[in-house]
């Protein structure tokens, strides 16, 4: 039994029409409602009515073409993540909206502006999930030939970071007083203009819009290599990681939170969830009867495809059936290193041929898939979170709309059982369900050193 006082945290991930890569051709999925308002709307009030903490939007900038057959055989077409979120909130009360935007091919003020927006508009419920783009094809949409360098990428994503929180303080909290007798709408004295001047990014600010509700709208990230790593320590208040043993996520997680006191931070301003892929059944038997359809419907084109863009290395040309190649070094992957690391260690661990490693990998991408009843998928659960790998979990669909409603009905129910999960909202903002603190005004913080 876990810690009543300590409660897991749970998002809900959705990438239509499910994670696996078959997903579409599954019986029980929508695959038509790829791109339906009405579609989402179901699935995020299925996910508030288990009380999760927030939906997790995923987002790319290309269509990849390399692979012909696989464009044909897999889902390729997705809505913008702020603008779907933004009509999402309208239909929910709670529970957290992250989208995924690129700190490689935006400006700071465009995503200032628009997750701002979205914060007020939810009543503080918005996350951005920064990302730096790993995939080749997107550079060719935004007028460059190549990929920047993976470090490169990284030091543009911590001054594109600086940058937009900066804006996100260009008011103060209470500088809007809306005196009519007065005829003062805001405190002219409480705006700052930021005035930053950088490697990367020259930007005078100040943002067009008030303070979001939260201070700032939560901060996730992804990344586990050492740039990665290094920025979610000084930024991220959650991280969403790709572990497939224990062992490797409580190293990840000792890493990361010992990390933090280098940046004034403390184990508690970062929440870490790990990805996870449940396959559910009501018996361990119809958990594997579901297991074995997904993998049976498996274009192996799109299962190659799937497979070389995750490793940054093209699988086509080799046996579908024989082992994985010899692979460049790590440090000759300017791709997702540790993404590239994870699969490769795997299929060496296992000794996989490519087949059956694009089947593990089909639905969960190189997560950690589990698979088994309500009861087992709780164990595995349970064992994370106490054993100190997880302060949650980013729940993965491998089919949607049923592979979210079995969670919630199935799943969730037994994690309460347990008291490790909530029964209820406790707070009104996204960073109060997470137990994440209020970013305080920098004016506030330093009034000497503030400056109009």
């Amino acid at each position: 039994m876990g810690d009543q006082q300590r409660q897991m945290k749970l998002g809900a991930f959705l990438m239509t029409p499910g994670h696996h890569v078959a997903a579409w051709r599954y019986p029980e999925t929508e695959a038509s409602e790829v791109l339906s308002l009405k579609f989402y709307k179901k699935l995020a009030q299925t996910a508030e009515r288990g009380k999760f903490d927030m939906l997790f939007l995923a987002d790319g900038y290309a269509v990849s073409e390399k692979f012909p057959e696989a464009v044909a055989q897999t889902v390729t077409v997705r809505p913008e993540p702020i603008t779907l979120l933004s009509a999402l909130s309208a239909v929910t009360e709670h529970v957290g909206l992250v989208a995924t935007v690129s700190t490689t091919y935006n400006e700071p003020f465009h995503v200032a502006r628009k997750f701002a927006s979205l914060d007020h508009l939810s009543g503080g419920r918005a996350a951005w999930n920064i990302v730096t783009s790993a995939n080749p094809a997107e550079a060719l949409n935004f007028g460059a030939d190549s990929l920047l360098l993976h470090a490169l990428r990284y030091e543009r994503a911590q001054e594109f970071y600086d940058v937009v929180t900066g804006l996100w303080d260009s008011w103060e909290d209470d500088a809007f007083v809306f005196d009519k007798p007065g005829a003062t709408f805001a405190d002219r004295s409480k705006l700052h203009t930021l005035n930053h001047d950088g490697p990367w990014f020259k930007v005078r600010g100040p943002l067009n819009v008030a303070r979001p509700v939260q201070g700032y709208p939560v901060i996730v990230q992804a990344g586990a290599s050492e740039s990665g790593r290094e920025l979610a320590a000084r930024t991220a208040e959650v991280i969403f990681t790709a572990w497939q043993t224990l062992e490797e996520g409580q190293r990840f997680y000792a890493d990361v939170k010992g990390r933090l006191g280098a940046y004034g931070r403390s184990p508690d301003d970062l929440k870490i969830m790990p990805g996870v892929f449940p396959i559910i059944g009501r018996t361990e038997e119809e958990a594997a009867e579901k297991k074995a359809l997904l993998e049976e419907l498996i274009p192996p084109a799109a299962g190659i495809s799937l497979l070389s863009n995750l490793i940054s290395f093209d699988l086509s040309p080799y046996e579908v059936d024989g082992p994985l190649p010899d692979l460049p070094e790590l440090a000759d992957i300017n791709g997702g290193k540790s993404r590239f690391q994870l699969l490769k260690d795997l299929a060496e661990r296992e000794g996989l041929t490519i087949r059956r490693l694009y089947q593990r990998i089909a639905g969960a991408r190189g997560h950690r898939e589990i698979a088994g009843t309500p009861v087992q998928i709780a164990d595995q659960l349970e064992e994370w979170f106490v054993g100190g790998a997880a302060d949650g979990f980013n729940i993965m669909p491998p089919y949607l709309p049923g592979g979210l409603e079995d969670f919630v009905d199935l799943v969730v129910p037994e994690l309460r059982r347990r008291g490790l999960f909530r029964t209820a909202y406790t707070g009104q903002t996204l960073r109060e369900n997470l137990g994440l603190q209020r970013p305080v005004h920098p004016a506030v913080r330093q009034p000497a050193a503030s400056g109009s």
